[in-house]
Order: C-alpha cells, then structure tokens, then sequence
C-alpha cells in the first residue's frame, strides 16, 4: 500500500502561528494569505491538513480554549463560587494582556462586526462564549445546592455577570488599558459577589 509523503511542516506549531493571525485579525480580517504565510505553508497544504478556512478556524478556536483561555475550566474546578469567579475574571486579565500575544480576546475580538463571510465563524465564537457561560453557571447551580451561595442567589444572573466583566477586561484589554487597571477593575467587580 503506498503511502502519501510526511508532511514537511510541524502541524502542531503551523496551528500556533494561525492561532495569532486570528487572534490579531479576527476571522474575517484574517485572509487567507496571510494565513498560509504566518504557518509557513501553502494553501494546498494548509487544505489538506486542516480543511477550509472555517475547520482551521475551529481548531485554533478548541487549541485558544486549552491553551490561553484554558483558566475558564480550571476555574470550575475551585472549591467555591466565589473562587470560580475569582479564577475566571483574574485569568480573562492575564490571557489578554499575555507578553508577546494579541490583547484581547479570540473569543471576543474574533466576533465583533461580522459580515456574512463570517456568520459560521461568529456562530461558533456564540457557541463557544455560551458554553463557557453555561458550564460556569452550572457550577453555580451546584455551590447554591451546596449552600456555598444564599438560597436566593440566582447562578444564571451571577454567570452573566461574571462574563460581563470579563468580555468587558477583553475589550478594554484590546484598547490598550494595562493590566494593573484591569486587575483594579476585577477586584471591584468582586466586592459585588453575594455573601
């Protein structure tokens, strides 16, 4: 049975490279030349090991969830809701203000202004936010079972609100405010937090 040649690029630091174009341009902004360039590829090699724009996009979306913005499921790991909160608003600072990468959120950013291009892209970005969302109120659901938040502690508002404030980190983050403004900002947001 013959075998098709190895791929002459590491696929793994191809996705980083991507990563970054559709951090820094959205998905939209982000052409396809650009792309092939930044991963060092051609855009047949690009097709054949990820699929269209729109697959390449999906991984770099799973690989940012694992990866810059992986504090969201360290986050519903902690002992309380209050440290679940903590985790998710302190982690959205240091993941948009990271040395070296874009400010913002892909999450974020990668949505803003979508044209017709991109209605799959911003779909996915509507999916992937309501997710984030739905597994942090969940786990808010179980700390007011717990008795860990007051009985009248309504867990879908207080989610709302915590990512709220971090899209709002996000945005501020992409418009140039430091990171001890936003972490002064997080420790505000948190005085809120119901006893």
């Amino acid at each position: 049975m013959a075998r098709g040649r190895p791929r002459a690029f590491d696929a793994d630091q191809a996705l980083e490279k991507a990563l970054d174009v559709f951090w820094r341009q959205g998905y939209e902004g982000a052409a396809l030349s650009d792309l092939t360039e930044a991963m060092g590829i051609t855009k047949t090699s690009m097709y054949a090991a990820y699929g269209n724009k729109e697959e390449l996009f999906r991984k770099v979306l799973a690989r940012y969830g694992e990866g810059p913005a992986g504090y969201l499921s360290e986050a519903v790991r902690k002992p309380t809701a209050r440290a679940v909160a903590e985790h998710v608003l302190k982690g959205a600072v240091l993941a948009t203000t990271l040395p070296g990468r874009p400010t913002g959120c892909l999450g974020v950013q990668g949505a803003l202004a979508p044209g017709e291009p991109g209605g799959a892209a911003h779909k996915l970005l509507a999916e992937w936010r309501e997710q984030g969302e739905k597994q942090v109120r969940e786990r808010f659901e179980a700390a007011r079972a717990e008795g860990d938040l007051p009985p009248g502690a309504d867990p879908a508002a207080l989610a709302r609100y915590v990512f709220t404030v971090a899209y709002g980190v996000a945005v501020q983050a992409a418009g140039g405010v430091p990171r001890e403004h936003l972490r002064e900002t997080v420790e505000l947001a948190l005085r809120a937090w119901p006893s």
